[in-house]
């Protein structure tokens, strides 16, 4: 097959493009210069010591971890019975309810923010931290759905039918059978929609009333010039645990396909 040099220049400035700002922030982060500007003045750690004695900031973050560790668990929960449902049953409505279970990936968060606020209105629900997870666990359940249907499809439904045979429940079969194959579809699943509800901002600034949310945060300390390296510091920490929980998902999803003999057409990373 002949080299395509435009397309390999092309990829190579995609990357950069996507990725340079990336690289760039921990450049800042360890600057010795409240200015975000090159060239660097020296190399400093006093924006991590900043940001660690921020208490505003602690706040923000354990009422981020238990938004996000919440959505999770319930995601991961609806996508795993979502998914059961799709893959080994037939039932009427079935391509309907599915689609409408992935409308969520088109929907811009803007008019789900909207919508959900101008409902929480009318039923005069406060705006706290649960209506937050309520709001994340509409957008992270289509990314659970998507990753346990491919973990589902990838067994041989053939090994549930045997277990039958041998006179396991339905119930016993699942746990004792099915579980243990899903489970790193499972763990890939908690940890994408972790990692996507603790970045989320739009929904996190509508519905979460007077409980900050991290990326609420973060947003409203960029009025404060002082508080930038503080905040470049901060999102190299949340960059850093990014690449770690998506390494962790992705090392998990390829583990799963293997189990099960399946074949790897890519993923995550």
């Amino acid at each position: 097959m002949k080299s395509a040099p435009g397309l390999r220049s092309y990829a190579i400035l995609y990357l950069v493009f996507l990725y340079g700002p990336i690289l760039i922030l921990p450049l800042f982060a360890f600057n010795n210069a409240t200015v975000v500007s090159f060239p660097l003045s020296g190399f400093t750690t006093k924006w991590f010591s900043e940001m660690m004695a921020d208490q505003a900031l602690w706040r923000a973050l354990r009422t981020s971890l238990q938004i996000s560790l919440s959505t999770a668990v319930i995601a991961t929960a609806l996508g795993v019975m979502a998914a059961r449902a799709a893959v080994r049953y037939r039932w009427p409505g079935k391509p309907g309810v599915m689609g409408l279970i992935l409308l969520p990936l088109v929907l811009p968060e803007i008019i789900i923010a909207m919508s959900m606020l101008i409902v929480l209105i009318w039923l005069g629900a406060p705006q706290m931290w649960f209506t937050v997870i309520l709001g994340h666990v509409l957008i992270t359940l289509p990314f659970s759905v998507t990753i346990m249907t491919a973990a589902f499809q990838s067994i041989d439904v053939s090994f549930e039918e045997a277990a039958l045979d041998l006179g396991e429940t339905p119930i016993s079969s699942f746990r004792l059978i099915t579980l243990p194959l899903v489970m790193p579809g499972i763990i890939s699943s908690f940890l994408i929609s972790f990692t996507i509800s603790i970045d989320e901002y739009i929904i996190a600034n509508f519905l979460g009333g007077n409980d900050t949310a991290l990326s609420v945060y973060i947003y409203g300390q960029f009025r404060f010039p002082a508080k930038v390296p503080m905040v470049l510091a901060l999102g190299t920490c949340l960059v850093a645990m990014s690449i770690l929980l998506l390494t962790i998902a992705e090392y998990f999803r390829r583990r799963g396909v293997a189990r099960v003999g399946g074949k790897d057409s890519g993923g995550f990373l």
